[in-house]
């Protein structure tokens, strides 16, 4: 069976970035479980991933372009600290969510001084090129209502009530 639209597919795997820092790694866990074709994972790994069977294994360098996108300098805002609540607690590293005419985003505090806080609104891998290392586990088909929902359900999908 092969890796395409509408089947079941998981995958043990280690990512690093270009200096071979481990950015995250299936190893020790359960196998990462998507639906391809589904927009589940990055648009880079999963083209890669397609047409690939079982027992498969590969490693693949995707491009920001395909994966988190590029560094948007516009997402990164310095803001007065008092427009904070509890400005007293923050620290760098610290994340929040905030509505947008686009919907929810995610804040990143990336630097603080006495008046100021740096927030970075861009995913914390944009701009990052990722050094895949995978090996396909299992393929199977997606059932129907794994389809019309977009995403796998059951062991390592999404449990619904």
């Amino acid at each position: 069976m092969k890796i395409e639209k509408d089947m079941v597919v998981s995958i043990n795997y280690t990512l690093t970035d270009n200096d071979g820092t481990q950015l995250d790694s299936s190893e020790g866990q359960a196998p990462l479980v998507y639906l391809q074709g589904h927009q589940n994972i990055i648009p880079g790994l999963e083209a890669q991933l397609e047409g690939k069977t079982t027992g498969d294994k590969l490693k693949t360098t995707i491009a920001p372009a395909d994966a988190y996108g590029e560094l948007n300098p516009e997402l990164v805002q310095e803001v007065p600290r008092d427009q904070f609540e509890d400005s007293e607690n923050l620290q760098v590293g610290m994340q929040f969510e905030v509505g947008t005419d686009a919907g929810p985003m995610l804040l990143s505090i990336t630097e603080l001084t006495d008046t100021t806080v740096t927030v970075d609104g861009n995913h914390p891998l944009a701009g990052v090129t990722l050094n895949f290392d995978v090996e396909v586990i299992e393929i199977r088909k997606a059932t129907e209502e794994e389809v019309s929902h977009g995403h796998v359900h059951g062991a390592g999908g999404v449990q619904h009530d």
